[in-house]
Order: C-alpha cells, then sequence, then structure tokens
C-alpha cells in the first residue's frame, strides 16, 4: 500500500511512519514520532516530542500533539504522549505531552471522538469511548474512565477523575470527582443522578440500573455519612461488578467527590 505524503509536509527520515499512512499538506512530523498504519494526519498538523499515534486514527486541520506542557517547571525532559487505535480527533485538538510529575507520559485510549478546540493536557489519561464536545478542556493530571462524555466547553480541574459512563453537561466547572455512571451539571458541578439513558444504550440491563439507581438515592439523597452509605449499599444491594466499580472509585477519592 505504501506511504502517502504530500511533497509539502515536513517529516523527519527519522520519524517511524507504517504502511498505509496519509500525511496532508503542510503537516509537520518530527524525530521521535511513531505513526501505525492506516491513520491519515490531515493537512495543517504538528505532531512532535516523543508522540506514539496508533492504527487507523483520523486526524483533523490544526491539531497540535506532543508539543510541551503547558507547565513552567518543565525543562525539555523526555517526556511522551501515547495514543490507541481508531480515533477521531478533530479540528484545533491540542494534546501536551507529560511533565515529569507523574508517570511522564499523557495518554489517549481507543476509540475516542475528540471534537473541535478540545484540550488534553500534560499527563491526562483517557480511556476508550470517550466524547470530548467542542472547546472542553483538561487541566493536568485527569483520569477518564471508558464511555465517558464531557459537554462543550467544560472546564476539568487538575487532579480530578470522571468515572466511567459518566455524563458532564456542557458550560459546567468540575473541581472534584465524578462518580462512574452519573450525571453532573452546573457551576460548580453537581450530580442530577443516572445516567439512565446512557447506561441503556450501553447495554446495561435494567436489574443493574435499577441498583446503581439505589445505590444513588442511598449515597446521595438519605442523608448519610459517606462511609454509612457505602456500607448500607454493600448491605442492601446485591453485589456485581459495576457496583463495586462505582464503591472503588468513592473509597480512592483524594479530591473528594461531587455530591
Amino acid at each position: 500500500m505504501g506511504i502517502d505524503i504530500h511533497p509539502s509536509a515536513v517529516v523527519s527520515p527519522k520519524a517511524k511512519i507504517a504502511d498505509g499512512v496519509i500525511i496532508g499538506p503542510f503537516s509537520i512530523i518530527g524525530e521521535k514520532v511513531t505513526v501505525g498504519r492506516d491513520t491519515v494526519i490531515g493537512s495543517h498538523i504538528v505532531i512532535d516530542g516523543n508522540t506514539v499515534i496508533g492504527e487507523k486514527n483520523r486526524i483533523y486541520p490544526f491539531v497540535s500533539i506532543g508539543l510541551p506542557p503547558q507547565d513552567i517547571g518543565y525543562q525539555g525532559e523526555d517526556t511522551r504522549v501515547i495514543i490507541g487505535d481508531e480515533n477521531i480527533i478533530r479540528e484545533f485538538v491540542t494534546i501536551n505531552r507529560a511533565t515529569t510529575k507523574q508517570d511522564r507520559v499523557t495518554k489517549v485510549g481507543n476509540k475516542n471522538y475528540l471534537m473541535a478546540y478540545a484540550h488534553i493536557a500534560h499527563d491526562c489519561t483517557l480511556g476508550n469511548s470517550i466524547i470530548m464536545s467542542n472547546a472542553a478542556t483538561l487541566g493536568g493530571h485527569i483520569e477518564i474512565g471508558d464511555h465517558a462524555i464531557i459537554g462543550g466547553l467544560v472546564a476539568i480541574h487538575q487532579y480530578v477523575r470522571i468515572g466511567a459512563y459518566a455524563f458532564i453537561g456542557g458550560k459546567s466547572a468540575t473541581v472534584k470527582d465524578i462518580p462512574p455512571y452519573m450525571i453532573a451539571s452546573g457551576d460548580r458541578a453537581k450530580l442530577y443522578g443516572l445516567n439512565h439513558l446512557g447506561l441503556k444504550r450501553e447495554g446495561f440491563s435494567q436489574e443493574e440500573i435499577n441498583n446503581l439507581k439505589k445505590a444513588y438515592k442511598i449515597i446521595w439523597r438519605d442523608h448519610h455519612l459517606m462511609n454509612e452509605a457505602l456500607e448500607r449499599v454493600r448491605k442492601e444491594i446485591p453485589p456485581f461488578k459495576e457496583l463495586q466499580m462505582l464503591l472503588d472509585f468513592l473509597v480512592s477519592s483524594k479530591r473528594g467527590v461531587v455530591r
């Protein structure tokens, strides 16, 4: 199949470009970049630093990947960006490489949809099948679980975690952890219940949805202290994987959980 590089693109001879990759006009690929099979890189894109991009990604014009973090303590250390397979990265998205303050890597998983002007800061970790809407902005060191949806113009504070299957409404300022399976919105964001429709679309059974809804009521609506609420959930709801994920998320929170 070969590699299709537009004559106006600037691609380092040291870059590792796999078979089937297309690189459009005026794009710049640095010497430490690796690009997997069948990835399409559009026009006017800059990919630099120690960056690995997987297979079958579609990257649209004016995207910036792997440039230095927006961190005044960064001194040019060799840190990384790792992006998985089958992601759609729309216009003007920025994904910064990591600092030395955590694991030295910014990670994006597989099959994510990053809409125009979304920003993924240094040391963030994104799972799979996440949607970040237009101009959604992540501070550093943020974790986002699989299948989460981040609304347009959402701003998430550094070190916050967003649980799997969570939904954050547009223009929300998010300064604490958002638990899995929940809807959050507002400035500052607060919980509005279970992401019922989202879970149904993702194939959750009605029994699972009902039990997660019951757990939500016990933890957030019955006015218990958190430890008391978690103990009551363990006693009253039969254990299943998704419930355990919710409980583990709450117990492990460092910044605190939105109430």
